[in-house]
């Protein structure tokens, strides 16, 4: 197998898992809209809040930003600063991407082995939240399998910009 299959068939298996991992974030998105409503309804109409609404909320955005963190890079919807990179040689480009892709590949394994860790912890622990007494640990554990297909695209990335780089092209 040649490395642009190799790159073309891991960009397939990249959007396929980040797509099914869109439809997660997009079901923590809900639920925080949802307690939030059901919340501010119970607060203002019948004065009594959602017990641990606050912990219930940070979980589902921690479960909504881990796992569309890779569809959002997919479709190119990240922040990324061009005016200097344009400027520069189609070959001091294709080196930089080289660069950057590395250290964000990186960057992100990091960010999935510290993750695993902290849940390992915090289980070992038996961490909770503070007033709902939610466990912890799934929710991290979550969030680096969240992680994992971004460092999957930044693999994914830097295998195609080595392979520019090695056969000069632009």
């Amino acid at each position: 197998m040649s490395i642009m299959t190799f790159s073309k068939t891991l960009e397939k298996f990249n959007r396929v898992i980040s797509g099914w991992f869109q439809w997660i974030a997009v079901f923590g998105i809900v639920v925080m809209m949802g307690l939030t409503c059901v919340d501010v309804i119970g607060a203002k109409v019948f004065r009594t809040p959602v017990f641990g609404a606050m912990d219930s909320m940070m979980l589902a955005q921690l479960v909504a930003v881990s796992f569309a963190a890779a569809m959002t890079l997919i479709v190119g919807k990240h922040i990324h600063v061009d005016f200097f990179w344009l400027v520069l040689p189609k070959r001091l480009q294709v080196i930089v991407d080289c660069i950057i892709y590395f250290l964000a590949f990186s960057l992100f394994v990091l960010i999935v082995w510290r993750l695993l860790a902290f849940a390992f912890y915090l289980q070992t622990g038996d961490e909770q939240s503070v007033t709902a007494r939610i466990p912890l640990c799934p929710f991290v554990y979550d969030a680096a399998v969240g992680c994992f297909p971004v460092c999957l695209v930044y693999l994914q990335r830097l295998i195609q910009s080595i392979h520019k780089m090695v056969k000069n092209e632009p």
